[in-house]
């Protein structure tokens, strides 16, 4: 893994929903007001007739995704996460997943690494409030080439998705011939020593302190949970049983993100000590968004340090 070559999942869904476009006629683009920000702009100047700039109204967006599916059309509606998630909750709840609707939500900007523009734009409560929602699936990429894929797949899926994307450039992980499948978490290597399940941008920084204790004789194995929801139960226990330690890892709260999911699964399944690393129970604050993770304690060496604890 070249961890030198980056890009944002951002510009990804951007290229991704054009690209869909071009396939598929019955895709139509909802954005409020920061096409330029989300990379819906790329769509709207090659499919004008199909791209809705919504302004400033979120939940009128959201409404009139709803709208579209109900008349056959596949909705992609763009925003920042946390006007995506929370200042729309109620359209989502009772206009998208109650009546099981086909509509897409892209986040992008979300958690700390949207950096300066600080906590109120910071939104790490989005998984949380996704996943709690019956017929919603969540899935969180790690790369260009995943969210990719994840665009162009939940086009395929009758129902709502929520995909989270970020506003930094992250490393490119995955070849692109590699096949990814909803629900079916991804394993780099097969160490006894721990287990890290990490998701979003979070898999990179996983697979440089893999790579570090490697050269200390510490083989742990990364497993990159991109879907959240439905998360993949047979991967969790498998490596519950199999490693040492279990440490989950997500640019989110700890408090309904992924390691809530995981622990879950362990809940009914395996119980065990899961170590959650993430955000503990704050808001973020305005800053370099490198600086943030690690001042929030979400970069490898913090990884590494929980890999070693007794």
């Amino acid at each position: 893994m070249d961890f030198e070559n980056k890009k944002a999942t951002r510009q990804s869904y951007g290229e991704a929903i054009a690209s869909l476009g071009e396939k598929n006629e019955d895709i139509v683009v909802l954005d409020a007001d920061l096409s330029g920000a989300t990379k819906t702009n790329i769509f709207a100047k090659n499919f004008p007739d199909r791209f809705f700039d919504m302004g400033i109204a979120e939940q009128d967006m959201m409404a009139t995704a709803a709208g579209f599916a109900t008349c056959g059309k596949i909705p992609y509606a763009s925003t920042f996460a946390v006007f995506a998630t929370g200042r729309v909750y109620d359209q989502i709840r009772n206009s998208i997943c109650y009546p099981n609707l086909n509509v897409k939500i892209c986040a992008t900007h979300c958690g700390i690494t949207v950096g300066e523009d600080g906590a109120t734009h910071q939104m790490l409560e989005d998984i949380n409030l996704m996943r709690g929602l019956p017929n919603m699936i969540v899935i969180s990429p790690s790369d260009d080439i995943q969210s990719k894929w994840a665009v162009e797949e939940a086009s395929k899926i009758n129902g709502p998705v929520y995909i989270r994307f970020g506003r930094a450039a992250t490393p490119i992980i995955y070849d692109k011939n590699i096949k990814f499948e909803f629900g079916k978490g991804i394993q780099f290597g097969d160490g006894k020593d721990a287990t890290v399940f990490a998701t979003g941008i979070m898999v990179a920084e996983a697979l440089k302190a893999k790579e570090e204790l490697k050269k200390e004789n510490i083989n742990i194995r990364v497993i990159d949970i991109h879907t959240i929801k439905p998360i993949d139960k047979e991967i969790i226990i498998k490596s519950a049983k199999e490693t040492k330690k279990l440490i989950s890892v997500e640019e989110h709260s700890i408090i309904g993100g992924l390691g809530t999911a995981i622990s879950e699964v362990l809940t009914d399944e395996y119980p065990v000590k899961l170590i959650r690393m993430g955000m503990k129970d704050c808001f973020g604050r305005s800053g370099n968004a490198m600086k943030l993770l690690e001042y929030y304690g979400l970069t490898s060496k913090e990884i590494i340090e929980n890999v070693l604890k007794s």
